[in-house]
């Protein structure tokens, strides 16, 4: 079972248009609001792939009703945490003719309370076991404190479960500290980590992902955008390179990747299987409008497009 922890869902509207500026008005083009935010963007992949899932998190207001019932649409389970206040609402601008340059506005989410916390918790416990997988992904509520994924990775790890942590800044630094199982920093989001520049080679990120293993974590999945991924465990380093699709946007993409990883852990599929599987996944979710999750059958095809490469363990 997997289940997603979204503690700052959204309604993700996307708008394509033509040639976007800023400060000009613009015709639209095309609009598509999807129930959205990291996890549940994972969970929807989870479902299309047709693993087991589960969503939750906090949920407000008319917007998170409406979350709730686009996943009900989608027959995906949820147990949510009711909370004051409303769920925000992202916007996303797609420039429809720089082929999948977009711009995002998302705001900063309701306030959520100390009580809050503790029901999200009791209702996380109820599912931890040695057959649950956690995803902890995307940004918090400003009233939450940026340890909170790595108080929540010690409480699960106790209870013998398997979290994935998909966060950035301060969120990521802390729950480095928890050791979670898996994580998937981008190339910014690593050397940010570790104080450095975007700017470094393949072998420089394949020391950050060591020295990560060496600090607790059991693999490392650093995403690379078009350039693919490298995937690092104690016992293996592979490298993917990105895979030429019809793109409609990246929106979605890193959550995809991150959901297929989830899946193959959940399936036991081969690390090197589920490294293919995850870029597959989310070159798929690049073709898809809004925050949709690609097909199977798409997945399954793009799957053959993968070359793997194993890299020395020096």
């Amino acid at each position: 079972m997997i289940i997603t922890v979204t503690m700052n869902p959204a309604i993700d509207k996307t708008l394509d248009v033509e040639n976007f500026t800023g400060g000009a008005i613009h015709r639209v083009t095309k609009v598509i609001q999807d129930a959205g935010g990291k996890g549940i963007n994972v969970s929807k992949t989870v479902h299309a792939l047709g693993g087991e899932t589960i969503a939750t998190g906090f949920l407000g207001g008319s917007s998170g009703r409406m979350i709730e019932n686009a996943l009900d649409d989608m027959e995906i389970r949820h147990q949510f945490v009711h909370i004051d206040g409303e769920t925000r609402t992202n916007v996303k601008v797609v420039d429809v003719t720089k082929k999948g340059f977009v711009t995002e506005f998302n705001e900063p989410g309701p306030t959520v309370t100390l009580r809050d916390i503790d029901e999200l918790s009791r209702t996380l416990e109820t599912y931890a076991g040695l057959s649950s997988i956690y995803v902890f992904s995307g940004s918090v509520p400003a009233s939450i404190d940026k340890e909170i994924y790595g108080y929540f990775t010690r409480k699960l790890k106790k209870r013998q479960a398997t979290v994935l942590v998909d966060a950035s800044g301060e969120l990521l630094t802390e729950a480095i500290k928890a050791r979670p199982y898996l994580i998937k920093p981008n190339v910014y989001e690593l050397t940010r980590y570790f104080g450095l520049t975007e700017d470094v080679n393949e072998e420089t990120l394949i020391d950050l992902g060591r020295e990560l293993i060496n600090k607790g974590i059991h693999t490392v999945a650093i995403s690379r955008g078009q350039k693919g991924a490298l995937f690092l465990n104690h016992e293996s380093i592979y490298k993917t390179d990105g895979i030429q699709v019809q793109a409609h946007s990246t929106v979605g993409s890193g959550d995809a990747m991150l959901a297929a990883l989830a899946y193959g852990l959940d399936c036991d599929i081969p690390f090197g299987e589920c490294a293919k599987l995850s870029i597959a996944t989310s070159a798929g979710a690049c073709t898809t409008l809004g925050t949709k999750p690609p097909a199977k059958e798409l997945v399954e095809e793009l799957v053959k497009e993968v070359r793997l490469t194993m890299v020395p363990f020096a």
